[in-house]
This record gives structure tokens, C-alpha cells and sequence, in this order.
């Protein structure tokens, strides 16, 4: 290192000591609660590490290989198939590969500044990567059937949050416009509906609607237990998120929308072009809560046998070769759902301060 660099890395080790007295050392109470706080987390994290990370064991493929008091993860190396297809057949996972990419893709796309006429052309990528891949996933039209029952793992858990969130979203606008509406049937229509599902536990939806839905439905008709509990979820959620955006409509001064309506815009064009916009800014914190609580209550789908990413970890267990990896299989699993999570609301975050929706 050389005298230049050394001199530069001082005033920026001293400022981050002024900085770490200043916030948790400042006063001798301070200090007090600082230092408990670090005792607590070391107290939890190292026992914590040692098992998942020191002692834990990774090479090899069978359990003879953990042995010690550490975390057996040759047990997730060897399920890991499982946990991320479910029971795809493994010469189609190409096309699981595939839609992830075009997911990727179209949220890249979706954000890209140079996107021409976005407010159309948005929803129409959206529209085409969901017909695409539902066809890569459930197959026809050239390619081999993969019935729904075969699917799980991390695969469906973003299947489950994709496709519920997509009619969510646009339900979920709808029905906070309709409950502000002047009409009195929409209004009391929309009313009814989010207070109906938002007083029904998750649970309840999606075991009402795999399981009893098929009794009350006309002869011939069969709807696929997947897409039951998939819009079981979507109503739940929707519910959800026309009240965070009605909260984004009761925040818009009225002064706006009579504005629009004096420059001659009706109520579609003020709604669309003036209040709308500003109302789903507002709202994107609430709204992205809604997604992540949507993206963990996809797991509730087990109930009904659909092995999400949670389903699948508790169905392997049941392998006599891993009884008792009780602990990795909820580790991995709730590891990997706490990275979504923390993806989606750091994302979230970064848009709103890009928009500047905070302060």
C-alpha cells in the first residue's frame, strides 16, 4: 500500500469511528444498550454459524457422510432438484430455465429508460411473457404436456407470485377506483368484495376454492386445482391492494382532478393521465408489502397439495434416507424466501427514491 493510499484510508476509518460513537456510544446509556445489543446478537449468531457454516458438512451425497453436530447440507445438494423444479421431468427443465430468463428479460425491459410509449407498451410485454411462459411451463402447441400436479418447488412459488400478482394488480386498481366512484352500485359492489375477502383467512380461500369450487360448478366443467388456488390467492391479495391505493387516491388533492376536468379531460383521461399516476407512486410501498406478503402466503398452497418451495422440503423429509433434516430443509427453504423478500423491498426502495416518493 502505498503513503497516498494509506493517508486516504485515515480520514475515512476516523469518520466511521465519530460516526459509531455518535450513534451508539454517545452517552454512557447509550454505550449500555450498545453493548448488550452486541452481547444478544454474538449470544444467537455464533451458535448459529458454527452450525450452518463451520461445522457443517457440504461434500458428498449421502448422509453417511455428516457427521458432527453441524448442518447436513449434502441433504439439500442432493434434493436440490427437487427444491427448485419439483417434479418436473428433469429433460424438460430447460423450459422452467427458459421462462426464468424471459422473466428477467421483461422486468429489464420493463425499466429500460429508452422504452418507447411505455404506458402501452408495459402491459403488452407483461401480457406476452405471461402467455409465453404459461405455454414453456405447461407445454402444447409443439410441446410435451406437463400436467400441473408434476410441478413444485421455487418454480411454482414464483409462478404462484407472478401470475397472482398480475391479477391482483390491475383488480386491485380497479376496485379502489370503483369504491371512490360517485355510482352507487359500483361503489357498494367493490365495497363488498374487498371487505368480503379481506375478512376471509388465506387458508380458507384456497381450500374453499380447490376443494368445494368443483361441487357448485356445472357438469363438464373442471377447473385446474393450481389455477383455483391461484386466483383464490389473487382475490385475497387484490382485496389487499385496492385499499393501498384507494390510501394513494384520498392523498391527491381534489384541486388536481378539477383542473384536468376544466382543461376538458373526462373522468377516464383525469383518472389515467392526472390522479392514477400519482396515486400508485404513493401507494408503491404498500402495494410492494402486498407482493412480499402475497410471495410468502404462496406457501399456504400445501394444504391442498400443491408443494411449493415449502411443500417440497416438508415432502422430503419423509425419504427415510434424511429423516431429521428437519432444520435444513426450513433453513434453506426460508433462506431462500427471505432473499426474495429482501430483493423485492430493496427494489421497491431504490424505485421510489429514483421517483422520489420519499423524503
Amino acid at each position: 500500500m502505498t503513503a497516498a493510499s494509506t493517508l486516504g484510508t485515515r480520514p475515512v476509518r476516523a469518520s466511521l469511528l465519530r460516526r459509531m460513537k455518535a450513534d451508539y456510544f454517545a452517552t454512557p446509556l447509550n454505550a449500555v444498550v450498545s453493548l448488550l445489543c452486541i452481547a444478544a446478537i454474538a449470544a444467537i449468531a455464533v451458535p448459529i454459524l458454527r452450525w450452518a457454516l463451520i461445522d457443517a458438512h457440504f461434500a458428498g451425497t449421502t448422509r453417511a457422510e455428516c457427521t458432527g453436530s453441524g448442518a447436513c447440507w449434502v441433504f439439500v445438494k442432493a434434493r436440490f432438484g427437487q427444491f427448485m423444479y419439483g417434479f418436473y421431468p428433469p429433460a424438460e427443465r430447460w423450459r422452467v430455465n427458459l421462462a426464468a430468463i424471459l422473466m428477467i428479460a421483461t422486468t429489464v425491459l420493463s425499466f429500460w429508460p429508452g422504452l418507447p410509449r411505455r404506458a402501452l407498451a408495459v402491459p403488452l410485454v407483461w401480457a406476452g411473457f405471461l402467455v409465453a411462459a404459461a405455454w414453456l411451463l405447461a407445454g402444447g402447441a409443439g410441446l410435451t404436456r406437463v400436467e400441473t400436479r408434476q410441478w413444485g418447488g421455487l418454480m411454482l412459488t414464483v409462478f404462484l407470485s407472478v401470475y397472482a400478482g398480475a391479477l391482483a394488480v390491475p383488480l386491485g386498481i380497479l376496485l379502489a377506483l370503483g369504491r371512490q366512484s360517485e355510482l352507487p352500485v359500483i361503489r357498494l359492489v367493490s365495497t363488498i368484495f374487498i371487505e368480503f375477502w379481506r375478512g376471509v383467512p388465506i387458508i380458507t380461500v384456497i381450500f374453499l376454492a380447490s376443494l368445494l369450487l368443483p361441487l357448485v360448478m356445472p357438469a363438464g366443467w373442471d377447473i385446474d386445482r393450481l389455477v383455483r388456488a391461484l386466483v383464490g390467492l389473487a382475490f385475497v391479495i387484490a382485496a389487499y391492494m385496492a385499499e393501498a391505493v384507494r390510501g394513494g387516491l384520498q392523498a391527491i388533492p381534489k384541486g388536481q382532478a378539477e383542473a384536468a376536468s376544466a382543461q376538458g379531460l373526462g373522468y377516464w383521461q383525469t383518472t389515467g393521465l392526472v390522479v392514477l399516476p400519482q396515486a400508485l407512486r404513493i401507494s408503491m410501498p404498500a402495494m410492494t408489502n402486498e407482493f412480499i406478503a402475497l410471495v410468502k402466503n404462496t406457501s399456504l398452497v400445501s394444504i391442498v397439495s400443491i408443494f411449493d418451495l415449502l411443500g417440497i422440503a416438508q415432502a422430503s423429509l419423509a425419504d427415510p434416507a434424511w429423516v431429521g433434516m428437519n432444520m435444513e430443509a426450513y433453513a434453506f427453504a426460508g433462506t431462500v424466501y427471505w432473499f426474495i423478500c429482501f430483493g423485492l423491498s430493496r427494489w421497491s426502495r431504490r424505485l421510489e427514491t429514483a421517483r422520489g416518493t420519499t423524503h
